[in-house]
């Protein structure tokens, strides 16, 4: 395989540009990328121009169609597990920063598994292991140890880590990974060296070429995103969006995924460079599905019970439920500092019925291995 990347694409784009032709976007281009059966970036930038906030109403219905078509009557839940909040990172935004001073701890053995055992507890089948970034004592050899056992337990493994190298991968994915999320947090180069302050993290480059590395691994699904909030959200989010597409063309036998989290209060009290409202929010979702009627949307407890309820139908897929952000949280329950703070603080059990209310059928594991496996 080549070691071309999506680093070669993004270094012809220009920021400036780029967010001048979004909000430069006219009614007319809005109605025109409506009409289409099939959406290219350009319809992309007009769906998420400020022209087209009247036309959410009519985004929203396309919208819930398409993904009805594609995904059915369906939301597949999935937990976060946090491994550990270790981190050798000093980022502005996030709760685990190495520079805040706060309990450090990382899961042994026997505390996965009573993790496991509390999480198995509340039906989840799709687990996304989390760890703050620390190579030397969060790294590859706690990874092998860590993996195996708890994929005896669900059928789905999914990784939120430090960016690895392809071989690395290659060696997870031989001890059960399926799914690795990897968000860039901003592709503005100048505001990403603002908030990343130390450590590894601080290769830009490194790091929006991971999905390059995932893919040639051979990793199920990639789940791809930016932080929203800390640049400019359209622009950032045309990059979202700029960089599935060169993902999907490149390797189009994996899977992707998008989140869209918008900035939480956190640790260290970050504000937001750029707000993100609801009707926002909604009109980027109904945009993404637009763009991709095959993309997983997944949406995180950071947002609140009522929001999450009133978008369900619209091009959401799937979406955690019962998210405790420290390590221990489901066995232990000591309210401890954690990564960022949630919203939806209903129990596993309320989010279901609330799903169900909705007309969903909740789906505990991996939705395309329950169904094609």
């Amino acid at each position: 395989m080549s070691n071309a990347s999506y680093v070669d694409v993004w270094k012809q784009l220009e920021w400036d540009d780029i967010r001048l032709s979004i909000y430069s976007k006219t009614a007319a281009d809005v109605e025109r990328a409506l009409r289409k059966p099939k959406r290219d970036l350009e319809d992309f930038k007009a769906l998420i121009s400020p022209a087209a906030e009247p036309y959410l109403e009519h985004m929203a219905q396309q919208s819930a169609a398409l993904t009805r078509k594609r995904f059915g009557h369906t939301m597949a839940f999935y937990v976060p597990l946090y491994l550990s909040n270790l981190c050798a990172n000093a980022c502005t935004y996030c709760g685990f920063s190495m520079e805040n001073r706060i309990k450090r701890r990382t899961l042994n053995t026997a505390e996965i598994e009573q993790e496991c055992q509390a999480i198995k507890a509340m039906q989840f089948d799709s687990v996304l292991l989390v760890t703050g970034e620390h190579e030397r004592k969060v790294g590859m050899e706690y990874f092998r140890q860590a993996l195996p056992p708890i994929k005896q337990q669900f059928s789905y493994l999914a990784m939120e880590v430090q960016p690895l190298d392809q071989h690395e991968y290659a060696e997870l994915k031989t001890l059960g990974l399926d799914a690795v999320m990897v968000y860039q947090e901003t592709y503005n180069a100048p505001t990403y060296a603002q908030h990343h302050l130390r450590g590894n993290k601080m290769d830009f480059e490194y790091r929006l070429a991971t999905p390059d590395r995932l893919a040639k691994a051979g990793i199920d699904k990639i789940g791809i995103g930016a932080l929203i909030g800390l640049e400019e959200w359209r622009t950032d989010c045309f990059f979202v969006a700029s960089h599935l597409d060169y993902l999907e063309r490149t390797y189009w036998q994996t899977r992707y995924s998008i989140s869209f989290p918008r900035l939480r209060p956190c640790e260290g009290g970050l504000q937001p460079k750029s707000v993100m409202n609801d009707r926002q929010l909604v009109q980027l979702i109904c945009a993404y599905r637009l763009f991709n009627p095959e993309v997983e949307l997944s949406l995180s407890t950071r947002e609140s019970p009522s929001f999450r309820d009133n978008v369900l139908s619209l091009g959401i897929t799937s979406m955690s439920a019962g998210s405790k952000t420290q390590p221990g949280g489901y066995a232990d329950d000591e309210p401890e500092l954690e990564q960022f703070a949630i919203s939806d603080e209903r129990s596993v059990a309320e989010v279901a019925q609330a799903v169900k209310r909705h007309g969903f059928e909740v789906v505990w594991k991996d939705w395309h291995h329950a169904y094609s496996g």
